[in-house]
């Protein structure tokens, strides 16, 4: 019976001991794939329910607007740290023990952050539970393309695909629901029932495996210290920058800088080691390169439209947590009945046909908002939703699969890491940058409208005229007092005009995003076209 294991040399190296994975009983082969996906899918959702839930947190623990931002913030950081480290520190503890152990403390310390008394104690363990929920993430995608046979990848990745695609979708649905109806401490008990299944299923499937504490010794620990200090500061200014003013901020100048020179002294490092953290040479591969531009493309399109739509609901329509959650239930709810026929489809169609559907599909249900009014709210963003679903069911299985089909088991650690940390600091970065861009367009439209709205032209005096009569017939004695409220109510009106055509410019943006995703999908080669072996 086969035992998944992690090389103890070469380049993060994941592959099966002795025997091949076909040796292994096909039960216990899936019970690893599904247990792994399933820890993957609560790692990536938790982000999500914990979003949408952010102000009622904030509120019981005593955080400020400005500083509750870190209850997540501590998280992504610790998330996107660990995942560059998860192949290594698999083969110094072995798989099953670097797993399971990680399981449980992600499960342990999402209870504890329940009972957070105050900012502190919630921001030190969420960074755990990030550092936890982490390694879920590449090892279940490190297990699919290293465990399942070929012909039975499809299949796997079309599971990972419900943490990648699905998760962010229907998290603030999930998060919305439990905060409205049972309260905030329960989108971490949430956890419960699904993690004990996961390390149930783990326990059972995965065999013992020696470790190797020696390898301590011999890590690459100047590619983890420079990659871990460059990360971090990265993650830390793409999340507090816009809040920040950017470089106006000496803090974010100085991090900014910190993040530059370790992240270059970094890659030097990498290219030169002998036995490297992550095997960087793998982006000049045709297929995982322009796999990767894809992949953080689409990133920022994933994160960012999940980012950007809740605000646009609560800043211009009013809506609580709940009823976003069932707006976006619409994004996600399709995908759970399409993913799991994508693998038929990518043994009928060409899977560079698949990708590029897919993300012309995504990019029109952004496309589809650009033009935007007062009016558009639930019904409006019904077919966009839909649209967006099923681009996305498309799209992620078989970029994944292509992007990985020339890849060696010595090297499918190091692919893993790459590809699932490439797609987070996508979202990162389209997270930052849309929340600069929205502010930046809203500011402009808000000055081209106030400059058309002038005092010395007589629809505007008769608009002021006509709200001040209103004003004084509903309880306003005061005629100076009824026309400053007036002009006040036409300032707001400008101002939700000039809110609502940049949320338009914003979705604009992620649709070009998209677009030269599938232009990048183009340069795409067929699996057979590669040359070189592939993972088995």
């Amino acid at each position: 019976m086969a035992t998944l294991q992690i090389a103890a040399n070469g380049n993060s190296a994941a592959r099966p001991a002795a025997a091949t994975p076909a040796a292994m009983s096909p039960l216990r082969m899936w019970a690893a794939v599904v247990g792994s996906t399933l820890g993957a899918f609560m790692a990536v959702l938790n982000i999500q329910i914990v979003n949408a839930s952010l102000a009622d947190i904030q509120g019981a623990i005593g955080a400020g607007m400005d500083d509750g931002g870190w209850i997540s913030t501590s998280y992504l950081i610790a998330e996107i740290v660990v995942i560059p480290l998860s192949a290594w520190l698999a083969r110094v503890f072995s798989v099953r023990n670097y797993l399971l152990v990680n399981a449980i403390l992600f499960l342990v310390f999402s209870v504890a952050c329940a009972f957070a008394a105050n900012l502190q104690q919630m921001i030190i363990l969420r960074a755990i539970q990030g550092f936890s929920g982490g390694v879920l993430i590449p090892m279940a995608f490190t297990i699919i393309i290293t465990l399942l046979p070929k012909a039975k990848q499809p299949i796997g990745l079309a599971l990972f695909a419900l943490s990648a695609t699905f998760a962010p979708a229907i998290g603030p649905t999930i998060g919305g629901y439990l905060t409205e109806n049972w309260g905030w401490e329960y989108i971490f008990y949430v956890n419960l029932v699904p993690g004990a299944l996961m390390v149930g299923m783990l326990w059972a499937s995965l065999d013992r495996g020696p470790m190797n504490l020696k390898l301590l010794a011999k890590g690459d620990w100047p590619g983890i210290v420079t990659m871990a200090i460059g990360l971090a500061a990265l993650q830390t200014v793409l999340e507090e920058g816009n809040k920040e003013d950017w470089f106006g901020s000496d803090f974010i100048v100085r991090l900014s800088v910190i993040a530059a020179i370790s992240l270059t002294l970094f890659l030097i490092i990498e290219l030169r080691a002998a036995h490297p953290l992550l095997n960087l040479r793998l982006l000049v591969r045709r297929n995982f390169g322009f796999g990767i531009v894809a992949n953080f493309l689409l990133g920022i399109a994933l994160y960012g439209s999940v980012f950007v739509l809740p605000i646009y609901l609560t800043r211009i329509q009013g809506y609580n947590s709940e009823q976003i959650g069932m707006v976006l239930a619409w994004t996600g709810i399709p995908q759970l009945l399409l993913i799991p026929l994508v693998p038929r489809l990518m043994k009928r169609f060409d899977v560079r046909l698949l990708i590029i559907i897919g993300f012309a599909l995504f990019a029109a249900s952004n496309f589809m908002n650009v033009h935007m009014t007062g009016d558009y709210a639930s019904d409006q963003l019904f077919w966009p939703n839909i649209v967006r679903a099923i681009g996305q069911a498309l799209v992620f299985t078989p970029l994944s699969a292509i992007a990985t089909a020339g890849i060696e088991q010595e090297n499918a650690s190091s692919a893993s890491a790459l590809f699932n940390m490439m797609r987070n600091l996508g979202g990162a970065v389209g997270i930052a940058s849309l929340q600069t861009f929205l502010s930046k367009r809203e500011q402009f439209h808000s000055n081209i409208l106030t400059h058309s709205v002038s005092v010395f032209e007589e629809a505007t005096r008769d608009r002021i005229a006509r709200l001040t009569g209103y004003f004084m017939s509903h309880g306003v004695s005061d005629q100076a007092l009824a026309s400053h409220k007036a002009v006040v109510a036409i300032a707001l009106k400008i101002r939700k005009q000039a809110n609502i055509m940049a949320f338009s410019d914003t979705f604009f943006l992620l649709g070009v995003a998209l677009v030269v995703a599938l232009l990048a999908s183009l340069l795409l080669r067929k699996p057979g076209q590669l040359s070189g072996g592939g993972a088995h």
